[in-house]
């Protein structure tokens, strides 16, 4: 019943290396869009903004 001696330094670089793998993932879902696809939804806000722009109703004009 010995234990397992274990490097910390190396432990440490182990799991620092582990966290960053895990937040470059997160990233490339996050950010790592194409840019026909950042176009496309660029295209898409406009068109529905342009939608709802169509709607609306100016308010009459006073002069006093």
């Amino acid at each position: 019943m010995t234990a397992e001696i274990v490097n910390l330094k190396q432990f440490r670089k182990k799991q620092a290396r582990s966290e960053r793998e895990k937040q470059a993932e997160q990233n490339r879902i996050s950010f790592g869009r194409t840019g026909t696809e950042k176009q496309l939804t660029t295209k898409l806000n406009e068109k529905a903004r342009k939608a709802l722009d169509q709607g609306h109703i100016e308010p009459p004009k006073s002069d006093d």
